[in-house]
This record gives C-alpha cells, sequence and structure tokens, in this order.
C-alpha cells in the first residue's frame, strides 16, 4: 500500500475531519452502556420513573448525536476515497498514456484496464473502510476496556481469554489469504484477456468454427479463477462463525461469573450489563478489524499491480531541451538496428536510406520483413537499438515526442474508429478543422463518394471500432483523419490494403497532387500501391535489400523480382 498511499495527502484536512467524527461516535458510543446500568441499578431496580425518564432522554439525545456523527464521519471518507480512487486512475492513465510501445507490450492491454479499474476499486473501498472502521475500533477497543474495568475489574479478566484466541484466528486468516489473492488478481487479468481477445476476434472465431474450442478456453480460465475464489471464500466463511463462537462463550462466562458475585451481593444487575455491552463492544470492534483484515489482503496486492505500473521506467523520455526543427522533413537511417524485447533475431538490421521532402517513397516486402517496425521506429513508438534516425539532420531522440508527432500524420494498417460522428473522428487529426477541411480531406481520401450518401453526411454516428461500417470505409476515413491536417510527413502503413485497385489508384494520385510539398512514405504487399513511387525501398528479413524505382529494381534486386513476379502477369510486367 505504500507506493499508493502518497496520493492521500492532498485530503490530509478532510482525513482529519472524518477521524475526528469517527472519535466522537465512538465516545458516544462508550457512553451509552454507563447510561443504560444507572437506569437499571438507580432507576428500574428501586422503581424511580422520573430517573428512568431523564437518563432515557439523556440517552435518546446521545443515540442522536451518535446518528449525525455517523453520518459527518461517512461522508468525509467516501468524499476521501472517492477522491482517491478518482486521482490514482487519473495518474494510472496519463502514466500509461505515456508508455512506449514496449511498455504497453510487458503488461498487455487487459492487465493494464484491469490494474485502472478493479484494482483501484478495491484499494479505494479499503481506504473507506479503514477511515470509518481502522478509527473506530481502536476507541472502542482501548475505551470499552477501560471503561470495563472502572465497573469490574474481575468480570474483565474474561477478556484475557477470548483476545489472544481472536489473534490467533485473525493471524491465520491473514497468512493464509494473501498469496491467494494475488494469485487472484493475476487469474483475473487472464480471463479478461480471453475474454478480450474472443470479443474482438469473434468474427475470426466463427469463420474457423472455433466457437466451441475458445468456450473451453474461457471455461478453463473461468473455472481457474473460481477455484481460487473458493478457496478464498472457504477460508473467510471460518471467519463470522469462529468470532461470533468466541464471542458467544465469552458472553456465557462473563454471565456465569457476575450471576456468582450478584448472588454473593459483590456486584448490581446494572454493572454487570454495562460490562457486558463493554465487552459486546470490545469484541465487535475486533470483528471490524478482522473486516479490514479480510479485504486488506486482496487491497494490497491490488495495492502493489497499480504501484508497478506507476513506478514503471519509461524507456522513451524527452530531452531536457529538445530542438525545433524548420526544415521540410528530410529522413535519413544511419545503421538502423532494432530488436523486439526478448528477441534473438534483429527485427530491423544495419538500414541504411535517405528519403527526401516531397518524394512518394515506397517500402515493399513479404510479410514480416520489418516494413511496420521500420515507420513505428520513425514516429519513435520504439527507440532503436543502434544507429541514429534523423529528420532535418537532427536526432529525432532531441525532439519532443509531441513536436515529432505534430509533423508526421501516421495511419496504421488497422484503422481505429472510434464512437461519434465522422466528422468528429476525422477532426481527430486536426482539431479546429472546418467543415470545408473535413469536406476535402473525405474527397481526396475517396470517402466522400459514401459519406455523402448518408442521411446525416459527416454528422453520422459511427458505432464503437466502426462496425457499422465497411473495411474499405474504415480505410479511408483513418485516411482522412490522417491527411486533414497539414504535416511535413505522411505515412501509410499498409492503409489501402481493403481499396479495389481503382480506388487505390485515384487515392495515390489525389494524394501525389494535393501533398506535393510533402514527404509521403507509403507501406504496401501490393506492387502496384507502390510501383509508380519515386523510390522503392525493399525489405527482406529486416534488411534493406534494394533501394530505387521500378524499373531499377527490376533489374538490380532479385527479391523485388520475386515479388512483382508473384503479384503481376507477364503483360503487366512488360
Amino acid at each position: 500500500m505504500k507506493g499508493v498511499v502518497k496520493y492521500l495527502k492532498k485530503y490530509t484536512f478532510l482525513i482529519i475531519l472524518a477521524i475526528t467524527f469517527v472519535v466522537i461516535q465512538a465516545i458516544l458510543n462508550l457512553y451509552l452502556p454507563d447510561l443504560m446500568g444507572d437506569i437499571v441499578n438507580k432507576g428500574v431496580s428501586r422503581g424511580n420513573v422520573d430517573y428512568i425518564l431523564s437518563v432515557g432522554w439523556k440517552m435518546l439525545f446521545v443515540t442522536l448525536l451518535n446518528v449525525a456523527a455517523a453520518i459527518v464521519s461517512t461522508y468525509f471518507a467516501a468524499k476521501v476515497a472517492m477522491g482517491f480512487g478518482k486521482d490514482l486512475r487519473s495518474h494510472v492513465y496519463k502514466k500509461v498514456m505515456n508508455f512506449s510501445l514496449n511498455e504497453v507490450d510487458k503488461y498487455g492491454v487487459a492487465t493494464l484496464i484491469n490494474r485502472n479499474t478493479n484494482d483501484i476499486t478495491q484499494i479505494q473501498n479499503v481506504i473507506f473502510m479503514m477511515l470509518r472502521m481502522v478509527a473506530l475500533a481502536p476507541v472502542m477497543a482501548i475505551g470499552g476496556t477501560i471503561m470495563a474495568i472502572s465497573k469490574s475489574p474481575k468480570l474483565t479478566m474474561v477478556l484475557l481469554v477470548s483476545l489472544p484466541i481472536m489473534f490467533v484466528v485473525m493471524y491465520f486468516i491473514v497468512k493464509y489469504s494473501m498469496p491467494l489473492f494475488k494469485s487472484m488478481q493475476k487469474k483475473l487479468d487472464n480471463l479478461n484477456r480471453v475474454l478480450r481477445e474472443n470479443l474482438t476476434g469473434v468474427r475470426v472465431i466463427r469463420a474457423f468454427a472455433k466457437t466451441e474450442y475458445e468456450k473451453k478456453r474461457f471455461e478453463v480460465a473461468n473455472e481457474d479463477l473460481t477455484s481460487t475464489a473458493l478457496k478464498v471464500n472457504r477460508i473467510f466463511a471460518l471467519v463470522f462463525p469462529l468470532i461470533l463462537l468466541i464471542m458467544n462463550f465469552t458472553i456465557i462466562f462473563l454471565i456465569w461469573i457476575g450471576a456468582i458475585q450478584i448472588d454473593k451481593g459483590t456486584l448490581e444487575v446494572g454493572t454487570m450489563m454495562a460490562v457486558m455491552q463493554y465487552i459486546m463492544q470490545i469484541m465487535f470492534s475486533f470483528i471490524m478489524i478482522s473486516v479490514v483484515f479480510i479485504f486488506l489482503p486482496r487491497a494490497s496486492a491490488s495495492a502493489e499491480r497499480v504501484a508497478q505500473v506507476l513506478n514503471e521506467k519509461e524507456r522513451i523520455k524527452d530531452v531536457k531541451s529538445p530542438k525545433k526543427l524548420e526544415g521540410m522533413g528530410k529522413v535519413e537511417f544511419k545503421n538502423v538496428t532494432f530488436y523486439y524485447e526478448g528477441g534473438k533475431e534483429p527485427a530491423i538490421e544495419n538500414a541504411n536510406f535517405e528519403i527526401n521532402p516531397g518524394e512518394v517513397v515506397g517500402i515493399i516486402g513479404s510479410s514480416g520483413s520489418g516494413k511496420s517496425t521500420l515507420v513505428k521506429l520513425l514516429m519513435r513508438f520504439y527507440d532503436v537499438t543502434s544507429g541514429e534516425i534523423l529528420i532535418d539532420g537532427v536526432n529525432i531522440k532531441e525532439l519532443s515526442q509531441k513536436d515529432l508527432r505534430d509533423m508526421i500524420s501516421f495511419t496504421p494498417s488497422r484503422p481505429v474508429i472510434f464512437s461519434g460522428t465522422i466528422e468528429e473522428n476525422v477532426r481527430i487529426g486536426k482539431e479546429d478543422a472546418t467543415e470545408e477541411e473535413i469536406v476535402e480531406a473525405l474527397k481526396t481520401a475517396q470517402a466522400w463518394e459514401f459519406v455523402s450518401k448518408l442521411p446525416e453526411g459527416i454528422k453520422t454516428q459511427v458505432s464503437q471500432g466502426g462496425t457499422n461500417l465497411s473495411g474499405g470505409q474504415k480505410q479511408r476515413l483513418a485516411i482522412a483523419r490522417g491527411i486533414v491536417g497539414k504535416r511535413k510527413i505522411y505515412i501509410f502503413d499498409d492503409s489501402f490494403s481493403a481499396l479495389d485497385f481503382k480506388t487505390d489508384a485515384k487515392l495515390r494520385k489525389e494524394l501525389r497532387e494535393k501533398l506535393k510539398d510533402a514527404t509521403k512514405i507509403i507501406v504496401s504487399l501490393r506492387v502496384a500501391t507502390v510501383m509508380n513511387a519515386d523510390k522503392i525501398i525493399v525489405l527482406d528479413k529486416g534488411r534493406v535489400v534494394g533501394i530505387g524505382t521500378h524499373k531499377k529494381l527490376m533489374k538490380s534486386c532479385e527479391v523485388y523480382r520475386e515479388i512483382v513476379s508473384s503479384q503481376l502477369s507477364e503483360e503487366e510486367i512488360a
């Protein structure tokens, strides 16, 4: 919990208020048994109705104050817990949003979501309980013990037997539950991961008739989590029965000793009842502590997982004094080599090439040759293992990440469409884009043809993930988003794959005309998409094996010739 408790500092005043009212509530609780004892000893036993009424009204007033203190303390405790949860979620979210793809890959999307939702909720609940119960229980336990001893030291001696037994019970509960809670959180991550994969890949699962297989996979993960949860619940199923058993035996023993003393005339009935109430309060305070101990191990496991994210060192950081670029967007790769985390072979090996401003550059290669990795390195989603990437002669590590990404437009191979209108999706590329600019971007991306036919045009609502759009429509919207803002460099990472050849050709023609001063990098598996580029970079197993125009590469690059011959007929090649 240490790693996250520091976020409570700003709520110090509210915490003090919450604890103050909890203490007031505890003191009022301790006063009530004393009043009840007086009523029995001085009112009931002597038939003094006036005294009974007088003290009774006092008890009622104290009870009302007690209720008011409980309400106020609960309000402040809830405000602290909810505010703490909100702040912690914000910090985790901001931290994750600054992660490079290395850190995201390390944790996985499912566990990051789980840590920012379920784990923080667990911590938040325990903070609320601790402010209410951990402050209340010690005051009641200590105060109850003092009051009980002041009434009858002999009767209070019963606690010397019952309390050690309760401590032993709580020790074993915490000892065995802590590892189980840590295991539960990991298994919950696994269940979320399986569920997320099944939901996002439902079309593939059904296409390959793997529904039953995925059901079994989910059941295995679900059963694994359930079995651990049942172990935890079996332990906690014993907690309250054991505590109630200890409490009931304590009360029986107390009544037995009290009855002997009353019979001897050394103890009054009201005093015995008051002591009984105090011992009940002491026992209940330990029940409250046991409830906290039940949830504390799980919250501690959650806090550890959240703190791990917050303490994660970001591998990609901005330099203290980032440089500013004034050039046109010349790109240079110098001896660039890159390994993925845990990779034995380089994804990119000794890449050397230049891309001049205004050029249309195609990057082609077989699947897994490193095409997407190359552009991710340029976007600085990952840092190169060795070598350097320069833009206008400046190493991209010397630029702020914001400035770097403000000058580059990136359209990924898988279009990401957000819930909202078409207009809102395109405006992500340029926040202050006018309606005319949005329409122009849609026309350039060949998307206006279908958008203009929609009843509400650019105001049409798009469902989450763009499920009410076809693959080609989503790609064209993503391209429109990428080109609506003015950038020096435009990257299209296999962004035309869902387009037919006619639309592909029209789009490339429009991009060449509308973005003539900008550097355009087109990554593709299709020869037809890149063959008219000013320069084509051919990749094979992470190495640059050819650079040049289509005609030049057909003469000098065997890998390129193989790709071309596999896609085009002899007539088309000629």
